[in-house]
C-alpha cells in the first residue's frame, strides 16, 4: 500500500491515533465520587505509575514522515518551519521523533506523557527547576491503516473507543522502549488479579503502599506526590486507572481520613 502524507486525510489520522478513554478502576458516580463497582481483571495484572502531564503522540507514517500531536490535535509535521507550541509538546518531543527509525508498512504511534516544566499544576511534584521529561506508556501499530483511514470520522472514533486500536503487549512494549531508547512509565508490580483490593478504602491504602512517592521526579526539589497507578493485563485487553485524588475525595465525602503512610516524604 502506497502512502503519502501530503494527500492523506489528516483528520482521519488524528482520529485513528487519539488515545482512547480509560475507565477508572472503581466506577465514577455522581459528582466525581467513586462507587464500589470495580473493573474486572483476571490473571496477572501489571501496575505502572500514572504520570500527571500532557498526553502526547509521535505518529510515524509509512512514507518516512512523522507527526506530533497532543491528545486532541496534530501540532507539527516533520520538516515544518512553524509548529503549534501548545503544552510544550513540539519542543519537548521533536528530538525524540527525529531519533526514531522510519517505518514502511505500518502507522506506529508512540504515546508519551510529557511532564514537568510548567505543563500542568502538578509539575511541582516532579521538579522545582522547571525540568521537562517524558515517559512512554503505550504503542499502537496499525498494519491495516488503509482500511481504517478510509472510514468516516464517526466510524473511526467508534472503532477507537470500542478497543479497536492494536496496542502492543507488555513484552513488545518493553522491547520497543529498549529499541527506541526511551523510558517506560515505572513498572511497580505484577501479581494475580485476585490480590487487587475491592473496596475504596482498601484501594487507597494500596496506592499509598505501592506508590508512596512518584518514581518520576526530575530533580531533588520535586514535591513527590504521585498521581496514581494504571492497572493493565499483559496483553492490555483490560486497563484501568486509579487516581489518588479520586480516592481521597471520595473518602473525604464519607468522612474518612486518608490512611497512614499516604503523606509524601522527602526521601526518594
Amino acid at each position: 500500500m502506497s502512502f503519502d502524507v501530503r494527500s492523506a486525510d489528516l483528520n482521519a489520522i488524528n482520529t485513528a491515533t487519539k488515545y482512547p478513554s480509560i475507565q477508572t478502576y472503581h466506577e465514577l458516580g455522581e459528582r466525581g465520587a467513586l462507587t464500589e463497582v470495580v473493573t474486572q481483571f483476571t490473571g496477572p495484572v501489571i501496575g505502572t505509575e500514572k504520570v500527571d502531564g500532557s498526553n502526547a503522540r509521535v505518529i510515524s507514517l509509512p512514507d518516512g514522515n512523522w507527526l506530533l500531536g497532543s491528545r486532541e490535535e496534530l501540532l507539527y509535521a516533520k520538516g515544518d518551519l512553524i509548529g503549534n507550541p501548545a503544552q510544550g509538546i513540539v519542543a519537548g518531543l521533536r528530538s525524540f521523533a527525529e531519533s526514531l527509525e522510519p517505518v514502511t508498512d505500518v502507522v506506529r504511534v508512540h504515546y508519551l506523557e510529557l511532564y514537568g516544566g510548567k505543563i500542568t499544576a502538578a509539575s511541582k511534584q516532579y521538579t522545582s527547576e522547571h525540568a521537562v521529561g517524558y515517559r512512554l506508556f503505550d504503542v499502537v501499530e496499525l498494519r491495516d491503516y488503509d482500511a481504517i483511514l478510509t472510514r468516516s470520522l464517526s466510524e473511526i472514533s467508534s472503532w477507537r473507543e470500542s478497543g479497536g486500536q492494536p496496542f502492543l503487549t507488555e513484552a513488545d512494549l518493553t522491547a520497543v522502549a529498549a529499541r527506541d531508547r526511551v523510558e517506560l512509565t515505572p513498572r511497580l508490580f505484577e501479581f494475580d488479579a485476585a490480590e487487587l483490593p475491592r473496596d475504596i478504602e482498601s484501594m487507597r491504602e494500596f496506592l499509598a503502599e505501592h506508590l508512596p512517592v512518584t518514581r518520576c521526579r526530575l530533580d531533588e526539589g520535586g514535591a513527590g506526590k504521585p498521581e496514581g497507578i494504571v492497572l493493565r493485563t499483559r496483553n492490555r485487553s483490560v486497563i484501568a486507572k486509579a487516581r489518588v485524588e479520586d480516592y481521597e475525595r471520595t473518602l473525604r465525602r464519607r468522612g474518612r481520613a486518608a490512611p497512614a503512610g499516604a503523606a509524601v516524604h522527602g526521601s526518594r
